[in-house]
């Protein structure tokens, strides 16, 4: 099973809300997911995203790939492939 760390859509039309998830990389966008890691409100002035930062490195040392925008989330959260692995 090839595991994604992704966006998964909520809210109304307009109103965007989205969930970090990890799920199945076959499962649909808003479909079924392992586990949900955080939230990421776009449309909220400070502090847009929140993040479990123990479980995303779990789920990167488990080989789960995240998607451009969630990496660029972990990468402002200061969570890297290396840090998931034990180095430095």
């Amino acid at each position: 099973m090839a595991v994604k760390i992704r966006l998964k859509r909520l809210g109304t039309k307009k109103r965007p809300f989205f969930r970090i998830v990890v799920a199945d990389s076959r499962a649909p966008r808003d479909g079924k997911c392992v586990e949900e890691i955080g939230h990421y409100d776009p449309l909220a002035k400070d502090e847009n995203v929140h993040l479990k930062k123990d479980r995303a490195l779990y789920w990167l040392s488990q080989g789960a790939k995240p998607t451009e925008t969630v990496a660029s989330f972990l990468k402002q959260s200061g969570i890297s492939r290396r840090n998931a692995e034990g180095g430095s």
